[in-house]
């Protein structure tokens, strides 16, 4: 099982990024996979997860109506716009193999994370 996250970079507040995450060694079809991020001296938390039906649970209410997630198998995307200060972190995506979706963090499978950085 491997994950892989691209996409991050330096971005002007109210700028767009697209995150993705190419998985290996399982079918996204089939299982929950979460976008979770990590500020600089604080805690990783959850952002959003999808289940392999498609669903999504937004778990931040400061990135809803900003951040879409959505997967094409093998790859999961995190389109973030309306980009602000805050949501500057590296960017993880991360799995369990479970159908359940759950912002805990205690997931079996991560990737190498991506810095998002938001500054003028």
């Amino acid at each position: 099982v491997q994950l892989v996250e691209s996409g991050g970079g330096l971005v002007q507040p109210g700028g767009s990024l697209r995150l993705s995450c190419v998985a290996s060694g399982f079918r996204l079809d089939f299982v929950a996979i979460n976008w979770f991020r990590q500020a600089p001296g604080k805690e990783r938390e959850g952002v959003a997860c999808i289940y392999s039906s498609g669903d999504v649970i937004y778990y931040l209410d400061s990135v809803k109506g900003r951040f879409t997630v959505s997967k094409d198998s093998p790859t999961l995307s995190l389109q973030m716009n309306s980009l602000k200060p805050e949501d500057t972190a590296v960017y993880y995506c991360a799995t369990d193999l479970s159908r359940i979706c759950s912002k805990s963090t205690l997931k079996t499978y991560w990737g190498q994370g991506t810095q998002v950085t938001v500054s003028a």
